[in-house]
This record gives structure tokens, sequence and C-alpha cells, in this order.
């Protein structure tokens, strides 16, 4: 039976199914992947694999209206949001494509006793990349396409949910030019890749996902001595301390809690706001939400019914535990689960340190700065953060205190196709994105030249 099969989760119709892939065709993946680092990664130059890249990040955008119906039959997303996100794939290609020659030159040391002395940047070898179902594209690109730069291959096992916009992509790379091998999609059981894994031929794995998968990944590359990077949940806070735009910091909080119908794990899931704002932000937030409606596409469904269950019970136990819903509070229909705002979570209670993957925040009021940080650290999380402050040398304060690898400051969405993203804590480890993201799994190769 397939194990990866496209169910529309708007209509929980299962439109096609594709075959698991056989212990042979794992083989056959693992040998032309190795057998294209040989004979291509590693007799091509960075700027001749960046063309490559360039032309990949072109038909992301003629592809676009394409690969976004595909994965809003997928998985849900709204169409617009689900296009964007093969625009934004674009840019980080084109990103990587443009910056690779610099960010890949040879970087010379200053040594003490005056010798020659630099860091060339290669790539190791054949690469696994595993990846969910919420960012098809994005996630891909990120990983996949700085790696093919710098000389990797890849192997790419996609989410469950997501073999059309899977093969989607493998297509996509082969008509950019990449030869055969340098990106493999394959259809593989959790099995399946733990022997990838413990593959000799295999170099490092690169993990977008939840903390379970990622610990077991990890126990897993560990045990044979592979690179790992874990990009895993989030319970980000978006601090509201000090504004004189209730109105606008409402509208950052909503495009912080809504992206992607609040399924993204550097989502705002926590929202505290200074006593002074917090009567009126209360009101405006819910206000805010409450208007939103899946029937002109402000949102769109969960992703699974799977999905829809695990955040109704959440919301229940949050419930049980002390939790007042302010809006909201389950599913409408199916997988249709309008935005659910939570108050009054104490510590103790089940919310206070999961992670809720759909449109439900928290609120929280908060008396100070040093409460504002105290209750942000509190997380086992620790990806992102949002600090909404007209002071901002305060919110620099505010945000060199938090356990959390990055920090926006002003707005929501400051994401970029150049901007590293990763976290600390439960929420993994290791950056994408920039040229830190692109030097994770680099062969840091010194060279030293005697007098």
């Amino acid at each position: 039976m397939s194990t990866f099969a496209v169910t529309n989760p708007a209509t929980e119709e299962t439109l096609a199914t594709y075959p698991a892939a056989t212990d042979e065709q794992i083989e056959q993946a693992l040998a032309s992947a190795q057998q294209a680092y040989g004979e291509w990664a590693r007799q091509t130059t960075v700027a001749e694999r960046a063309a490559l890249a360039k032309r990949a990040a072109e038909l992301f955008l003629e592809r676009k209206d394409e690969l976004g119906a595909i994965i809003n039959r997928e998985m849900g997303k709204p169409i617009d949001q689900a296009v964007g996100e093969a625009e934004f794939s674009a840019e980080i290609t084109a990103a990587f494509a443009e910056h690779a020659e610099e960010w890949l030159a040879d970087e010379p040391l200053d040594v003490a006793d005056g010798l020659k002395t630099f860091l060339r940047y290669q790539g190791l070898g054949v690469l696994l990349g595993i990846m969910p179902w919420n960012y098809p594209y994005y996630q891909v690109a990120r990983f996949a396409v700085p790696n093919l730069i710098l000389g990797n291959t890849i192997i790419l096992k996609h989410a469950s949910q997501c073999p059309e916009s899977a093969a989607a992509l493998e297509q996509l790379f082969l008509d950019a030019g990449f030869p055969e091998g340098a990106y493999v999609n394959v259809f593989a059981s959790h099995g399946q890749v733990s022997r990838i894994i413990a593959d000799d031929r295999v170099q490092g794995v690169s993990l977008t996902g939840s903390e379970a998968a990622g610990a077991r990944i990890a126990e897993e590359a560990g045990r044979h001595l592979k690179k790992c990077v874990l990009e895993l949940g989030g319970a980000d806070v978006l601090l509201v301390l000090d504004t004189d735009d209730i109105e606008q910091a409402v509208e950052h909080a909503v495009a912080g809690r809504m992206e992607n119908t609040g399924q993204a794990c550097n989502g705002s899931k926590r929202i505290v706001v200074a006593d002074e704002y917090y009567d009126e932000f209360a009101e405006q937030y819910r206000a805010a939400l409450a208007a939103l409606s899946y029937e002109q596409g402000d949102f769109g469904p969960l992703s699974s019914s799977s999905a829809t269950s695990t955040l109704k019970d959440q919301v229940e136990r949050a419930v049980d535990g002390g939790a007042r819903v302010l809006v909201g509070g389950g599913p409408e229909r199916g997988n249709v689960f309008p935005p659910t705002v939570l108050t009054d979570v104490a510590p103790g209670n089940p919310a206070y340190s999961e992670e809720f993957f759909g449109p439900v925040a928290q609120l929280y009021r908060v008396s100070s700065d040093e409460e504002a940080i105290e209750l942000a650290n509190s997380s086992p999380y620790g990806l992102g953060s949002i600090i909404l402050c007209d002071d901002r040398e305060r919110a620099e304060r505010v945000g060199d205190r938090l356990d959390v690898g990055m920090v926006f400051i002003g707005a929501a969405g400051l994401e970029g196709a150049d901007v590293p993203f990763g976290g600390v804590k439960r929420s993994g480890y290791g950056r994408e994105l920039g040229r830190v993201g692109m030097l994770e799994f680099a062969n840091k190769k010194l060279f030293r030249f005697a007098d």
C-alpha cells in the first residue's frame, strides 16, 4: 500500500497515491547521488553550479501558478500564499546563485607565524534532506540550493502528504540543468531513512520537523558520526512593550500568528502585552481574528484530520487546566479551525509549554520588561521573537536577553532570502539561509604554505 498520498484537507478526498520506494530504488538513489558527487559536483566550479541555480530560480517563477495549485490541494495553503511560497523560493534560489562566489571565496587567515593560510569551502558529499509539509517548496529550496552550489548532492525525503510537490521539485532541478543524481527524490519509509543515514556514502542530514522527529534523527546521525542540522518547533513570543499605535501592533500580531493558517514553526504563538496596553490590545486582537473568514480565503483548512484532532485536544486540555477562550475554540467543520485566543494560561497548564501548530494564540499580560523576558524564556523552545517597542534601544536590550535564535524588532515578517534562520534549545541547532547557512555542510578545508 502506498504511504504517500495527496489528500485534499479541505474535502478529505484522496486525489492521488504514489508507491513507496523499494529497497532497490533507495540503493539506486544512493548510487546515483554518489556518482553525481564524484563526476559532476567535484569537477564543476561554483560559478557553473550557481548558473544552474539561477535557472532553477527562473523556473520557480515560470511555474509558480502550477506549483501553488499543487500545495493548495496537498496541504490546504490558500492559493495566494501558495503562489507566494513559490515566489519566495525563487528569491532564495536567486540569492544563493548571486552571492555564491562571494560567500564561498577562499578566506585568508591572519596567523601569528605569517605563513600563507586560508580556508577553502567545498562540499562534503551526499546529504539527506528530510522536509516537512507546511512549506513544501521553501524548506527544500533553503536546504538544497546552497548545498548543490557548494558541491554537495541531495537525496530528498519529503513529507508523506507532499508527493506531488516532491516530484515537481525533482523535475524542476532536472529541467534547470542539474544532472541525474544531483537531486534525487525518494518516497522513503522511516526504516529506509535510517538505512540512508547509516550508509557510508551519506555525509550529513538536515531535518525540518517536530521535536520528536528531530531527536530521533539526531540520535541516528550521531550514532554514525554524521553532521546534522535540525530546525524544529517553536513557541515564539511577540512582545508589545511600548507603542503609540495599538492598531498596527494588532496587525503585526495577527500576521505573525495567521501566516500559513498558523502552521509555521516561527509563528507568533505567545502574545505578551504590557499592562498599560493590554485591555485595548486584547479587544482589538479578538475582533481582528474574529473578522477573518475561511470563505473569503483569509485562512485555509488545517493540513489534515490528525492535525485538527491534535489542536482540538490541546485547546480542550488548556481549558480543563484553567485557560479561558477569548475567541474561537474549536473546529467548525472538517479541518476548518477558526482563529482562537487563549488567556489565563498559567504555569502548570499543559498549554504553557506546548507548541500549538495551528491558528491558536495565547495572550499574556505583563507589568515590566523583566516579567516579559522571564515569560518569554520559560518556554522549552527558542526559535524566534518579535518585539514591538517604539524605543529601539530598549527593544534591543530586551532582545539581547531572550533565549532565541532570532529577534525581529518593529514588525512581523522580517525574514529574508539571504537572512539566516534557526533557533536554540528545543527548536534545534544549525542555521539555514544566508552565508552562515550555506557553510553548514561545507568542508572548511585549511591550506597552509611553508616559506
